[in-house]
């Protein structure tokens, strides 16, 4: 019966994630199957692999790009959005759908609790540092983002994300 209850209250958070009217259907499902997964991914047995545009990233964040033209900084540009999504844009307004997220909340602290230890679960299981080796990447992926900005703007570029 306990685990009823915690498949249903999984179903009714996701069902709420998808109903969140302000952000695309896709984005929502991908959010719904991301907590869904979660326990697979704390014992490690499905890792979120690190895109090579983020890989070199971090490898140094404000290496000289090797094309300077403004076709150049923008295709760069377009390959780290695709990974990391839009930059933030000058007066665009904060879009946040509060029920969308609390049933997020909701629907990770269900899955979450269903792995006991799960810190010493996502240690072991490699879990853990992969996700502090993806952040950092992410983390490298946008200083290298700003620092392709800067020098679009420098040069006069149109860059419009």
């Amino acid at each position: 019966m306990k685990l009823y209850a915690i498949a249903a209250l999984i179903f009714f958070s996701t069902s709420a994630l998808a109903q969140e009217a302000e952000k695309p259907k896709d984005e929502t499902l991908k959010k719904a199957g991301n907590i869904a997964t979660q326990p697979v991914r704390d014992i490690g047995l499905d890792k979120d692999e690190i895109p090579p545009v983020l890989l070199k990233a971090v490898e140094n964040p404000y290496a000289t790009p090797a094309s300077r033209t403004c076709k150049g900084l923008k295709g760069s540009l377009g390959e780290l959005n695709a990974v990391l999504g839009e930059d933030f844009t000058v007066g665009a307004k904060a879009n946040e759908n509060r029920t969308g997220k609390i049933a997020e909340a909701v629907g990770k602290t269900i899955v979450n609790s269903l792995i006991p230890f799960r810190g010493l679960v996502r240690e072991i299981s490699g879990a853990a540092p992969q996700e502090r080796r993806l952040q950092a990447a992410v983390t490298a992926g946008i200083a290298r983002r700003g620092y392709l900005r800067g020098m679009a703007a420098n040069k006069g570029c149109k860059i419009i994300s």
